[in-house]
């Protein structure tokens, strides 16, 4: 009951903080927060916790905060930026990977206490990333063109739930299935293991996508100079 708990008031804070981003810094800090969430998401993945007697990962709230984000963009932008803001997102997280990889090379001193830490976090970042990099690359394109196809058969304002929940609750599970594949499938894990940790996180990915909806149509309604771009009818 307490991680239930806790994990309530942790969305709200990431959530919150997502609209913290884009409300002083506008579409800057909309850039920036992708490349601060796609790193963190898949540090957090590594931790695994027990939500009423399910084994789920964290990180997915930080990877769904990354759907409502180039979901924005797309919405208030147009879907250039939005596909610049993934590229964006996946350089970040090749970056990442490759220097926390030469950091670990580095003999340490005797006295030094952050290595093994270090090493049980970041080693296992590369085959996180190369699961995280290739569901990322695949399923963040792929919501960024559901986003834009579905606008077409519901483009009112009022219909953002529709375009939100509908290119991210495909795109998620493409993800989803892409990642715990390539980061969870092998001797570490049985299969049942893996199927539930397969079915949670998208369950998990599914309730945060419509939890984060309102706090998608608030983001909406801020306004920045640079909003201007939006009334551009080539953001289609």
């Amino acid at each position: 009951m307490f991680n239930f708990s806790w994990g309530a008031l942790f969305v709200l804070v990431n959530f919150t903080f997502l609209l913290m981003c884009y409300k002083f810094f506008g579409k800057k800090g909309l850039y920036a927060w992708i490349g601060v969430a796609t790193v963190i998401a898949n540090i957090q993945v590594a931790k695994t916790i027990d939500m009423f007697g399910i084994v789920m990962t964290l990180g997915n709230t930080m990877y769904v905060s990354l759907y409502l984000t180039s979901d924005l963009l797309n919405e208030k932008f147009g879907r250039e930026e939005a596909r610049k803001a993934v590229w964006f997102g996946f350089f970040t997280l090749i970056m990442t990977t490759v220097i926390m990889q030469m950091v670990l090379v580095f003999e340490p001193q005797p006295g030094d206490i952050a290595q093994p830490a270090m090493e049980t976090i970041f080693g296992l970042l590369p085959r996180l990333a190369i699961g995280s990099l290739t569901a990322y690359f695949i399923s963040q394109f792929l919501d960024v063109r559901l986003y834009a196809w579905i606008r077409k058969f519901y483009p009112k304002r009022n219909q953002l739930w529709i375009r939100n929940n509908g290119s991210t609750m495909i795109s998620s599970f493409v993800d989803t299935l892409i990642f715990c594949t390539i980061a969870f499938a092998g001797p570490m894990y049985s299969l049942s293991d893996w199927l539930e940790i397969l079915f949670t996180t998208y369950v998990a990915k599914f309730v945060l996508t419509a939890v984060g909806t309102p706090f998608l149509y608030i983001a909406r309604n801020f306004r920045h100079e640079e909003d201007e771009a939006s009334l551009l009818p080539s953001r289609q």
